[in-house]
């Protein structure tokens, strides 16, 4: 099995300024879209990310399987509100 990197015992999977956060296994992940980013010193940090609640049923049409939106200024902050939205049901 790959080895991802997780944020609060759920896997983080990044392609490009896409990330999914969660198991396709689970009900729901987390799609993020950094839309934002300013180099600060020699490294470059999110200043906008979009956040997409979503079923993984692919039974659903994809426009539907949208539950919540939000966007926030931080990847730290989008990773927190991810966290709250899907991460407390593995408890």
């Amino acid at each position: 099995m790959a080895e991802y990197f997780e944020y609060r015992g759920l896997p983080l999977v990044r392609k490009g300024s896409e990330i999914y956060y969660g198991r396709m296994g689970d009900p729901e992940v987390v799609y993020m879209q950094l839309s934002g980013k300013e180099k600060v010193g020699e490294v470059e940090c999110a200043t906008k990310v979009r956040l997409y609640r979503m079923l993984t049923d692919e039974s659903v049409p994809p426009m539907q399987r949208i539950t919540k939106t939000a966007e926030k200024p931080t990847l730290y902050e989008a990773l927190d509100l991810a966290c709250d939205w899907i991460g407390n049901r593995k408890k």
